[in-house]
């Protein structure tokens, strides 16, 4: 590739800024003066703050506890020691190529080889792809590999799904140490690779997670604010589990095991049913959970990867139903097989208990207090959510894209009640909908070719400032 031009590819690095620790804070303490004066008031009233007292007590220090775990989360920095050790290991990254538009799999593929810490090996099962048969990008990657030195193969399969996929490239890198998890869209930073390999140094660790973004977040405002959701999310709750060592799930688009948790498991990985029907998603948290019965499950937040968002509505629907049926299935194994010595069961009920508390709270406030006891909804849920999203939403802000400029950053921060409302309605609604049709374990998306298609050459680095 030395004689091909080639566009620069998006880069992402965590910012701890004082003015970002400082919004939380002050947004924070907003929304808690916000939630004693509502109770002050209901007091006076004699009515509804007796009656919640303690739901809303428990919901502050869960809501605290959480506070405190993510900010205590820090990238981990191997010592030189740890470090040369960690440059020894083989690492083979697995990728699993399914109706991938073929703009997006060349991104991601040219992204491995432009790493600071270049993988050992990189294997590419095409699990029986009806739309490509990905011939140009084929060629361009066997020539490309062999001239950066990256060993590899590229196989197509007969469609057996992702796991499938993913068994024939393990048994294609036999030699690996470390086994990198992507996907076919997934685009990693130029030092995604090595940051997601420094947790390794402690032996204890057994998986690591990555963090994602949008490749197409300025696409729309449905990408914009799944982005906001999205990181969000890993930056707040998965943070927060990972500083007791227990993250609950990796994401597809970046993640790393420790090769045997993978090989160890291949079977009931490939052979995993639910009430007696094969499980064909939820393979990440599935890995998770074998790493979890083993020790640690971190995410290391400075391994960044751009991964496409769905653009449309019907597509992030399904997406979400079959997270939320995997997420149930998943519980049920993590109460079956998780011991209670670990971090991550208890992290685990504190999860379900905080959801189903905060739901019983919500109908309380809005069907019970108005029937039964005449007391309309009090102002503060107009209030709190969006204040405490916000808030939350300020870690956002920490991640600094080299393909964005701050201020659209901070457009798609300004659209956190959009996010809030859609947590709070349709998500949530979707949420119980897939805990009750959990058995339908269908895959549900890519069926008839790639959802999102890459239309150009990555977006410039933005000026700097």
């Amino acid at each position: 590739m030395s004689g091909e031009h080639r566009s620069p590819l998006p880069a992402a690095r965590l910012h701890r800024s004082g003015t970002v620790l400082a919004g939380v804070l002050v947004l924070t303490l907003l929304a808690l003066w916000t939630a004693y004066h509502s109770l002050a008031v209901y007091d006076r009233d004699g009515g509804t703050a007796g009656r919640l007292f303690i739901a809303w007590s428990v919901l502050f220090l869960v809501f605290a506890l959480q506070s405190v775990l993510y900010h205590l989360e820090r990238p981990r920095r191997p010592t030189p020691e740890a470090a040369r050790r960690l440059r020894e290991l083989h690492v083979a990254v697995l990728m699993p190529v399914y109706n991938e538009d073929p703009g997006y799999l060349r991104l991601g593929l040219e992204s491995l080889l432009r790493q600071t810490r270049p993988p050992d090996s990189v294997h590419i099962v095409d699990d029986g792809s009806t739309s490509s048969d990905y011939a140009e990008v084929r060629a361009w990657w066997e020539e490309a590999s062999r001239a950066a030195g990256v060993a590899g193969t590229w196989r197509r399969v007969p469609n057996g799904g992702k796991r499938r996929a993913q068994a024939h490239a393990v048994t294609a890198g036999p030699r690996a140490d470390v086994y990198v998890t992507v996907d076919s869209d997934s685009c990693l930073a130029p030092d995604a690779l090595e940051e997601v390999l420094a947790p390794f140094a402690r032996p204890r660790v057994q998986s690591v997670a990555g963090l994602v973004t949008a490749t197409n977040n300025r696409a729309g405002l449905l990408v914009r604010i799944t982005d906001l959701w999205f990181v969000t999310c890993q930056l707040v709750d998965r943070s927060g589990q990972s500083a007791v060592g227990a993250v609950m799930v990796n994401s597809g688009p970046l993640a790393a095991y420790r090769a045997a948790v993978v090989r160890d498991n291949l079977d009931g990985y490939l052979n995993e049913t639910f009430l007696g029907r094969p499980v064909t998603f939820s393979d990440d948290s599935l890995l998770t959970l074998y790493a979890q019965e083993r020790g640690l499950t971190v995410q290391q937040p400075s391994a960044v990867v751009f991964t496409a968002m769905p653009e449309r509505w019907s597509h992030f629907s399904r997406m979400y139903l079959r997270w939320m049926r995997g997420s149930t299935i998943r519980s049920v194994w993590r109460m079956r097989y998780l011991s209670p010595a670990r971090p991550a069961f208890w992290l685990h009920l504190l999860r379900w208990f905080q959801l189903v508390l905060t739901q019983l709270v919500v109908g309380w406030l809005l069907l019970v207090e108005p029937a039964v006891f005449g007391n309309p909804p009090p102002a503060s849920m107009l209030w709190i959510p969006f204040l405490i999203g916000w808030a939350l939403g300020l870690r956002y802000l920490g991640l600094v894209r080299s393909d964005e400029p701050v201020r659209a950053r901070v457009l798609t921060w300004l659209m956190m009640p959009l996010a809030t409302v859609l947590a709070w309605t349709v998500l949530r609604w979707l949420r119980w909908y897939g805990i009750a049709t959990c058995a339908r374990t269908g895959w549900g998306t890519r069926r008839h070719g790639a959802e999102v298609s890459l239309t150009g050459p990555p977006p410039a680095p933005a000026p700097a400032p």
